[in-house]
């Protein structure tokens, strides 16, 4: 416990405009790294007064879009066929990544035309591949990148007032925040770890 309480000591004292929008940049591509574990942090930092809670809105959403766009370019670039082979590889594993996911991302594309863009950034399991199919379909670059920053943006809000409010109701569950947001994290490691291994053992079956 206590090496994970050091861990989120150091994760909250590096936390700034431009690690937001890094680790947002990073959310949005198909890396495992949750936007829920980046946003509400940097919005309870700045209820402290350290940082500005619109600034890092503003910067998780840069940051969302920035990784969207990579996404979507090697998926325009690359193809229907190696895209899905990357995801069913042993690399695209390791990110948690499969040919169901990108199948299902894409159908979701398909139902919903280019708003799938704006509305699947509030949608788990489809928030960070939805960029995918936007690129293999070759949607317009102008579209993309105006449904995915109003997209993002909206659940980047939504974040924020979750983790500035535990912020302003800190005297009423201090010391618990803390522990809150580091069951969180810990959380979210326990739940790679656990997916990893079924994924291993599903290829081995």
């Amino acid at each position: 416990m206590e090496f994970f309480q050091s861990l989120f000591d150091w994760y909250i004292a590096n936390l700034n405009y431009f690690t937001v929008a890094l680790l947002m940049a990073i959310e949005s591509t198909f890396l495992p790294l949750p936007s829920e574990v980046v946003i509400p942090f940097a919005a309870y930092k700045a209820g402290q007064g350290d940082l500005n809670v619109f600034i890092v809105i503003l910067s998780g959403t840069f940051g969302a879009l920035c990784g969207s766009l990579i996404n979507y370019t090697l998926a325009y670039y690359l193809g229907r066929p190696l895209v899905y082979k990357f995801a069913d590889s042993r690399l695209g594993k390791v990110f948690l990544l499969s040919k169901e996911k990108i199948i299902h991302a894409e159908d979701y594309f398909i139902r919903n035309g280019k708003t799938s863009t704006f509305i699947g950034r509030l949608v788990p399991g489809v928030r960070h591949l939805i960029s995918i199919p936007a690129g293999l379909a070759k949607m317009n670059l102008r579209d993309f990148m105006l449904f995915t920053f109003v997209g993002a943006g909206i659940w980047n809000i939504i974040l924020a007032i979750i983790g500035y409010y535990l912020y302003e109701i800190r005297e009423q569950i201090f010391p618990y925040v803390g522990h809150i947001l580091l069951a969180l994290g810990a959380g979210f490691v326990v739940y790679l770890i656990i997916k990893a291994r079924k994924s291993r053992k599903s290829k081995i079956n």
